[in-house]
């Protein structure tokens, strides 16, 4: 993918593990893996606080740039999880928004970043005693 590609990607059939339908990870591991990204997850969470423009998306979203959040939206967006809508303004307007399965989703998304929190200075601190007995093999 070229650094200015931002369309959204899909695996060719013969690659998929849901190619049968009573393959057992049939849906599961591709769902898990749009929600448990790290980025659809803080989209997700700041939408849950209402419809956003893109650029306060970005702002809201420490490190994420530009080409990620695109990326990002649009597979939310095929996935059924935003809504994105388009003003015909000049310049044009587009806003963001959670579907009502998106929106389903916000209590979960919200219970893991809350746990997350809560949690970072014990993961944290495992991390170093980790990192600690186990020098020159750190993990990221």
């Amino acid at each position: 993918m070229s650094v200015t590609n931002t369309e959204v990607t899909t695996q060719p059939a013969e690659l998929e593990p849901c190619g049968q339908q009573n393959h057992p990870d049939c849906g599961i591991r591709d769902v898990l893996d749009r929600v448990g990204d790290k980025w659809s997850v803080l989209v997700i969470v700041e939408l849950a606080n209402g419809v956003r423009r893109f650029r306060q998306l970005q702002l809201a979203i420490d490190g994420i740039s530009q080409r990620m959040l695109t990326l990002t939206v649009r597979r939310l967006e095929r996935d059924g999880l935003v809504l994105r809508t388009a003003y015909p303004t000049m310049p044009a307007q587009v806003d963001y928004r959670l579907t009502e399965t998106g929106a389903s989703l916000t209590h979960l998304v919200k219970a893991l970043a809350d746990w997350s929190l809560a949690h970072r200075e014990e993961i944290s601190h495992s991390r170093e005693i980790y990192d600690a007995q186990h020098p020159g093999n750190e993990i990221r």
